[in-house]
């Protein structure tokens, strides 16, 4: 598991040799975790609060290109 970000209130990672479709882990600090796929910024599974999602999305779309080169790395 590569840490990508650590935000206020999660983290958010990848896994090498991870299932399709592209997507991250939102790893709540309550415990709580969410899948989120790159094309879309859209929970694929799981569940993390509001807030933060929204902290995690806004980092994820500040940062795209960076986490589409990195799944490319990651998944070859």
């Amino acid at each position: 598991m590569l840490t990508l970000a650590s935000r206020h209130s999660c983290k958010l990672t990848m896994y090498v040799n991870d299932h399709y479709p592209p997507h991250f882990h939102v790893l709540a600090n309550d415990g709580s975790k969410a899948l989120v796929a790159l094309s879309t910024l859209t929970v694929i599974a799981g569940s993390v609060n509001a807030a933060t999602l929204k902290e995690a999305l806004a980092w994820a779309g500040n940062h795209a290109a960076v986490l589409a080169a990195k799944w490319k790395e990651l998944n070859p």
